[in-house]
């Protein structure tokens, strides 16, 4: 084997060890590891072995803080501007959609029709669920923000308030693990990291999405390592930040060293409904767009998410509050305003 790939065997020999004598990285070490599994200064073979190894002993904290270091060191940067308010980073699974219809693009414009910038990360379609991704749903609207560069989308954010980072555009080191993680068949580590993971410097509202219940507080353990100060964590629909208004959903939130958890029911605040079905990307566009106009089977989830995050965003005193302004906004033709500027903005600066 080649003598490139030696600095990476120690740290398959750590965690790879079997139940017994493996051992968990330290923060430090993880992140080596990582921007060696980044560069490619380990084999196939290796990355491969570590992604395997990770995911059945379950990544620490530290482990997944130091992952994230080596993102944030390798990774893009995005800067708010002072004249922003606080943005929120929505944190969903790179992997996608494929079950549920999204909610969070439309939630997305209603929070920015009301000056709240929001960024979000992903890439193209992705194992293991090949689901549908935030550019994909963005482009069906008319909004294709594919081919910017990190300098380009940085403007963009500034004008704008929303920043979708590509994976392929903004960090090809991270794109190249699409295939191990195709050929592994399974979510490595590098999965749940990228839902904490937030290339934003600076104050922002960490919200990220869970499936499993002893996730979360792995999420909070390993955000508080990054010092990061206000985190939300939702047991949303297929691990993203969509609420459903079928069933109750548990929400997380981390402030101040204190965490709290509350249960949402949208039967309380007459919401419930029926989850709608993913289909294609065709059905969603005509009923994403009929729910900006306040119509079809969309509209109830979209009030519902966009209340609850109103609240979250400080606008509105309370959940109840922020659906009824999620209302005022739809009937008034704010959200489809914002669109149609999101999309002149991407062509007056980007496409002369």
């Amino acid at each position: 084997m080649s003598k490139k790939y030696e600095k990476f065997k120690p740290y398959l020999r750590k965690i790879g060890s079997g139940e017994f004598t493996g051992r968990s990285l330290n923060r430090k070490e993880a992140a080596e590891a990582t921007k060696l599994i980044l560069r490619e200064e380990a084999s196939a073979a290796q990355i491969g072995a570590f992604m395997i190894a990770h995911r059945i002993r379950r990544p620490t904290p530290e482990e997944l803080a130091g992952m994230i270091d080596a993102y944030q060191e390798l990774g893009p940067k995005i800067y708010s501007p002072q004249t922003h308010r606080r943005p929120i980073f929505f944190g969903t699974p790179f992997d996608g959609r494929a079950k549920t219809a999204p909610i969070y693009p439309l939630t997305t414009l209603l929070l920015l029709s009301q000056k709240q910038p929001i960024i979000l990360h992903g890439g193209t379609r992705m194992p293991v669920k090949y689901g549908v991704t935030h550019n994909e749903l963005f482009q069906s609207l008319g909004l294709n923000l594919y081919g910017l560069t990190t300098k380009q989308l940085q403007k963009y954010f500034v004008d704008t308030e929303l920043a979708i980072v590509h994976q392929p555009d903004h960090f090809p080191l991270a794109d190249n693990l699409i295939l191990y993680r195709d050929q592994i068949g399974k979510r490595p580590p590098l999965a749940s990291m990228e839902l904490l993971w937030t290339c934003h410097e600076g104050n922002h509202l960490h919200i990220s999405g869970y499936v499993h219940s002893p996730t979360e507080e792995r999420h909070w353990k390993t955000l508080k390592l990054m010092g990061e100060e206000n985190i939300v964590t939702i047991k949303g629909l297929e691990g993203g930040v969509d609420f459903s208004i079928y069933r109750s959903t548990t929400v997380g939130h981390y402030k101040n060293n204190i965490g709290t958890r509350q249960v949402l029911n949208p039967r309380d605040y007459e919401c419930s409904g029926k989850d709608m079905e993913w289909k294609d990307i065709e059905e969603w566009k005509k009923f994403a767009l009929q729910s900006l106009n306040g119509e079809g089977p969309l509209t109830k989830a979209l009030e519902w998410n966009a209340g609850i995050y109103f609240f979250k965003a400080g606008l509105s005193t309370d959940i109840q509050q922020g659906i009824d302004k999620a209302k005022e906004v739809i009937k008034s033709g704010l959200a489809l305003k914002q669109l149609k500027k999101l999309i002149n903005c991407k062509k007056e600066h980007f496409e002369k």
